[in-house]
């Protein structure tokens, strides 16, 4: 039989009410409510719609959203004294600065800059450092959103062996550590691996994040394996794909995540749980 879907959207749906509900109880305790900076720098219609995407999330939640837009000349100091003001703001617990960055900026600088307890994106090397550690704080969102996908269907962990394709520093590496974290044996390709087909045969779980439409042919795929795809690739048709060739994987896997409509709900879900989590430990 086919494999079965895992609906991103149902299961970020359900990670926003359990945060809309813990920002309203927050509220009935006399608390502030959480407080979200997202800073934009330039006009990339992409960057556009995911920091959009992000303040209607704060605004549906009760997270208070303060925007900050620069325009692309802006410089890499001035860009840093603003994460330095947002830094110092008591009333700020969260702070994320949309990538890409204009190629003129320092895109490490400026997350170095970010305060690690402000650090909502989790892409702070103290924050990788923690999840590296398995002490982890604030959690890079698009991994983190995955574990939530892989528990939604009763992903054992323990036991199973992952291998994830893809080592970038902000999906790929840090999505190895937390399937470490959850329990599993887990391998991370990339462009010098030697076989990538051969890892991915091996694996009860693959997450794929490269950005190379249906580089992961369905025939890789295990028997049985629970499939995610980060990917998300517009072809000159317009139509989306992902990073595995979506028919012929499902009709091995056990599950999968479509593209669109899969992984990418969770990210800006996590986002918004990650700014209540950093609300909560400031208070402490």
């Amino acid at each position: 039989m086919p494999a079965q879907l895992i609906d991103g959207k149902a299961v970020a749906q359900s990670v926003r009410e359990r945060v809309g509900a813990a920002v309203a109880a927050r509220l009935a305790a006399g608390h502030r409510p959480p407080a979200l900076a997202t800073v934009l720098v330039g006009e990339d219609p992409a960057s556009q719609v995911y920091v959009r995407s992000k303040r209607k999330s704060c605004e549906d939640l009760g997270i208070r959203s303060v925007p900050v837009h620069f325009e692309p000349s802006v410089t890499q100091e001035q860009l840093l004294a603003e994460v330095d003001r947002l830094n110092a703001d008591d009333s700020v617990d969260g702070i994320l600065v949309q990538m890409p960055l204009p190629g003129h900026i320092d895109a490490t600088a400026v997350i170095e800059r970010i305060r690690p307890d402000k650090d909502v994106d989790g892409f702070h090397p103290y924050n990788l450092g923690r999840l590296a550690q398995r002490l982890p704080v604030l959690r890079p969102c698009t991994p983190y959103g995955v574990i939530e996908l892989l528990k939604s269907v009763n992903e054992p962990f323990k036991r199973r062996t992952a291998v994830v394709v893809g080592a970038s520093n902000h999906v790929g590496r840090p999505m190895m550590l937390e399937l470490m974290l959850a329990g599993a044996t887990a391998t991370c390709c990339h462009r010098f691996t030697a076989d990538v087909a051969a890892e991915v045969a091996r694996a009860d779980i693959v997450v794929v994040a490269v950005g190379k439409p249906e580089m992961v042919k369905g025939s890789w795929i295990k028997p049985g394996a629970t499939v995610i795809d980060i990917g998300i690739n517009r072809m000159p048709d317009g139509k989306l794909r992902g990073d595995v060739e979506f028919e012929a994987a499902r009709e091995r896997a056990a599950f999968i995540t479509p593209v669109p409509g899969g992984v990418g709900p969770m990210t800006v879900a996590m986002l918004m749980q990650n700014t209540l989590e950093a609300a909560a430990l400031r208070a402490k």
